[in-house]
């Protein structure tokens, strides 16, 4: 499976972006899709995610409230509506499939390793 973010930019804080997410298919037994960022000299971490079926959202609770993931799984697309944008959220954000395995290092939805599938990431800068 193939994935390619779209829809970074730069804005000023309390702006809003749309992230896109094209997957080329599915990877079986996957959990869901997951979007990931990295800052300069940080190690990449959780930001949100959605089952394959699109019936439950999971966020990392700094972006709760602000941000919304959903997917168009006819079109093999899934999004993430960024709003109230604030300089922390300032990132390269990656979007990827799950696995199918767990590492039991915690939920499915937040542990990196659990997947396989990694786009080649879209930046989102957010200026004060």
């Amino acid at each position: 499976v193939q994935l390619q973010a779209s829809g970074g930019g730069s804005v000023q804080t309390g702006g809003s972006l749309r992230l896109s997410c094209a997957a080329s298919g599915r990877t079986s037994g996957s959990y869901g899709t997951g979007w990931f960022r990295q800052a300069p000299g940080t190690e990449r971490e959780f930001v949100a995610a959605i089952t394959t079926n699109g019936g439950s959202a999971y966020y990392a609770n700094s972006v709760r409230g602000r941000f919304t993931i959903s997917r168009d799984n006819a079109k093999n697309m899934v999004f993430l509506q960024m709003n109230s944008l604030k300089p922390d959220d300032t990132a390269v954000y990656y979007c990827a499939e799950h696995s199918g395995r767990l590492t039991g290092l915690g939920s499915w939805f937040s542990v990196a390793a659990d997947f396989s599938s990694w786009g080649q990431g879209t930046l989102v800068t957010v200026s004060s």
